[in-house]
């Protein structure tokens, strides 16, 4: 009979499809927790009492390198070689490390008495530290961290320069990538008597350390202005009567033959591939090419800059002496 729980086959067996419902609890339970913390940031993990040690054993003043912007933070100098040749062009250094143990050569025995003729502190600390502070780098047991580069306003650099008892001589580049080309720019930019150098802020090279190193030390010796908008800061140094030079490998003039480059005068550098940016191109008073032989159909971004600034330092007053 209908409805009879004694017959047999009448009562239904509970399975995996006829569980009783939690009503939403469970679901509300979870709305609002949000995902789950690292291991590191939770109190009552070991990894976050093993980044709190690791924390309390790092020297006063360290910080472990991030990556980022070019020139957006302090950089690192690893290696025996390296760290030598970074000491003996004079680069500005924050902190100076040195694994405990490390086994002395030639080449740590120059940099001891470098360090000692600087008066720059060497900090003894154990190699897994190193090995932690420098990324895991390959640093043979020595690193050097620089300090974060100090760029100048754009601005003041212009005032400078027209305050100067020279015409103004500015170099701007248009994105130039290569830390490399950047410092070896920023070199013949003091050679000749440039009163500073201009880069954007973005897409381009900040002084990193290797444009320190190619630099050989004249960035500390000029000043070098970072511009949020690289075309505005240009039509503001052409308001001020400087004229805008830019190098182009496909104009007809030649950089000898550009008239009046004894005045006020910015020497436009473009990047390494695509030259002059559109709108940069179109600020500049004057295009003016390097003429080189049929074989080699371009030059290298510093080798170019160091060319056109030694014919506009040749053709200024005084000369080259």
């Amino acid at each position: 009979m209908p409805g009879n729980s004694q017959r047999k086959g009448a009562v239904r067996r509970r399975g995996k499809g006829n569980t009783a419902g939690s009503g939403g609890r469970v679901r509300r339970g979870l709305e609002g927790k949000g995902p789950t913390p690292k291991a590191e940031d939770r109190p009552y993990h070991a990894a976050y009492r093993a980044k709190k040690a690791a924390a309390a054993r790092r020297p006063s003043g360290s910080s472990t390198p991030k990556a980022g912007r070019p020139g957006s933070g302090p950089e690192w100098v690893v290696g025996r070689n390296a760290v030598l040749e970074a000491m003996e062009v004079g680069i500005p250094i924050r902190a100076a490390y040195v694994a405990a143990g490390t086994e002395r050569d030639d080449r740590l025995r120059d940099i001891f008495k470098i360090a000692a003729g600087r008066g720059t502190a060497l900090l003894d600390v154990p190699r897994p530290e190193l090995d932690r502070l420098t990324g895991g780098t390959v640093h043979q047991g020595i690193a050097l961290q620089l300090p974060v580069f100090e760029y100048a306003h754009p601005d003041d650099l212009l005032a400078a320069a027209l305050d100067s008892d020279r015409e103004p001589l500015i170099v701007a580049l248009d994105s130039i990538t290569d830390p490399r080309n950047l410092g070896a720019i920023v070199r013949s930019a003091a050679a000749f008597g440039a009163h500073g150098v201009l880069i954007p802020e973005r897409r381009s090279a900040g002084m990193t350390a290797a444009a320190w190193k190619t630099s050989a030390g004249a960035a500390a010796r000029i000043p070098i202005a970072r511009a949020t908008n690289l075309n505005r800061s240009l039509r503001a140094y052409a308001d001020a009567g400087l004229s805008l030079i830019g190098l182009d490998g496909h104009a007809a003039t030649s950089i000898s033959e550009v008239p009046d480059l004894s005045g006020p005068v910015v020497l436009v550098v473009g990047s390494e591939g695509a030259g002059l940016s559109r709108m940069v191109r179109e600020a500049c008073d004057t295009l003016a090419s390097i003429r080189t032989s049929e074989s080699i159909e371009s030059l290298n971004a510093g080798v170019a800059a160091g060319i056109a600034l030694y014919e506009l330092a040749r053709r200024r007053v005084g000369g080259l002496g």
